[in-house]
């Protein structure tokens, strides 16, 4: 009997020790033949945590990756290459450029910095949201197309409004078949979900891909959800802003910045 190829339960696949393969489960929202950015976010994190394990500890944190999305994410095989650019003991500076067919498509900067304990002049908002436990999953499909909004499980505190929402995202599939990610790269494999789960226009109307997005973080995020209290602003010349304040089960844990392209939809 013929049972067909399985779907592996993971967005990627290891090609080798730099290339990557999609799976279905990676496909975008606003082309399903094209990554969403979301999980490769995370690939790259995963990447550059990997390439820094073969080196000795240094005891730095990242505290803020930006990622500048060079052109379209075709759903195919990408490469990922990192490279120190600049060393320290307190602080580091990272790159990882992601290819497609030898095309770079995304580069990524990540500021490492030092732990050091502050806990005594710790301070800031602390409000917690709505533990995930305690609120019903809301159908992202219904809205947009594509195999990763088919794979997580989106849990909003309140009915989404245009521009304006609060919600929990997880995912059961992990990011690299085979291969436990840490708690940061499964956290960040999710982020990039903020520009979709407060719909300021139709996605049938309108077309407001993000080119960007830059996280900055307080503190490291823990657990298997990530929080998302999200407002996005269109403004009068065809550019938008998706801004999030990024929480884990404890509260917030930083800040999320996405720049949109924002223009009419083509005609169907």
């Amino acid at each position: 009997m013929n049972t067909g190829t399985r779907i592996p339960d993971s967005y990627y696949v290891r090609i080798d020790e730099h290339r990557y393969k999609p799976t279905v489960h990676a496909g975008g929202a606003w082309d399903p033949d094209e990554l969403h950015f979301s999980p490769l976010g995370g690939l790259v994190v995963h990447a550059i945590e990997r390439e820094r394990a073969a080196r000795p500890e240094t005891g730095l944190v990242m505290s803020r990756i930006s990622y500048d999305i060079l052109g379209r994410l075709a759903l195919d095989e990408c490469e990922i290459r990192v490279e120190t650019v600049r060393p320290g003991r307190t602080i580091e500076l990272v790159e990882a450029v992601v290819l497609v067919a030898d095309r770079p498509v995304v580069r990524a900067r990540a500021w490492y910095l030092a732990t050091v304990d502050t806990s005594a002049v710790a301070g800031g908002p602390a409000d917690r949201l709505t533990p995930p436990e305690q609120l019903a999953p809301w159908e992202m499909s219904s809205l947009w197309p594509g195999g990763y909004i088919a794979s997580v499980d989106v849990r909003p505190l309140a009915p989404p409004q245009p521009g304006r929402t609060t919600a929990w995202i997880s995912t059961r599939h992990a990011l690299v078949a085979g291969e436990p990610s840490s708690p940061l790269a499964s956290y960040l494999a999710l982020v990039d979900t903020a520009n979709g789960i407060a719909v300021q226009q139709p996605p049938t109307a309108w077309i407001y891909p993000n080119v960007d997005l830059t996280v900055h973080l307080h503190r490291q995020p823990r657990g298997n959800w990530t929080g998302l209290d999200t407002t996005v602003t269109f403004g009068p010349t065809g550019q938008g802003l998706t801004s999030t304040v990024l929480h884990d089960v404890d509260g917030p844990v930083g800040h999320a910045q996405q720049i949109l392209t924002v223009r009419p939809a083509p005609d169907q």
